[in-house]
């Protein structure tokens, strides 16, 4: 055994649902997104991802912000900077591991 750790010690936790993983994917390749385009793009019910957008929320890695486009009520989701970040560690420890 080598005095390295695993890269699968660098995956987060948060990012190994597959949900959640399909739903940072997604916001990562935009500044923000509405619920209803995650929701259809990941093809999961309301309560589906509003349950997994809340935890990521309270990770701090997704920010979700509710208003108004005239009188309908709206939530966006994007990530945090934070959660840039720790998307791409995820992403790198994935490589590492898919590496050999």
């Amino acid at each position: 055994m080598t005095g390295t750790s695993h890269p699968r010690h660098q995956l987060n936790e948060h990012l190994t649902h597959p949900v959640r993983f399909s739903m940072v994917a997604t916001l990562a390749a935009t500044d923000e997104s509405d619920f209803a385009t995650v929701r259809d793009h990941l093809q999961v019910s309301d309560s589906v991802l509003s349950r997994q957008a809340s935890g990521l929320e309270e990770a701090g890695i997704v920010r979700i912000k509710k208003g108004y486009v005239g009188k309908r009520p709206r939530t966006w989701l994007s990530l945090t900077p934070a959660g840039r970040e720790q998307w791409d560690a995820h992403l790198t420890a994935l490589r590492t591991i898919a590496g050999g």
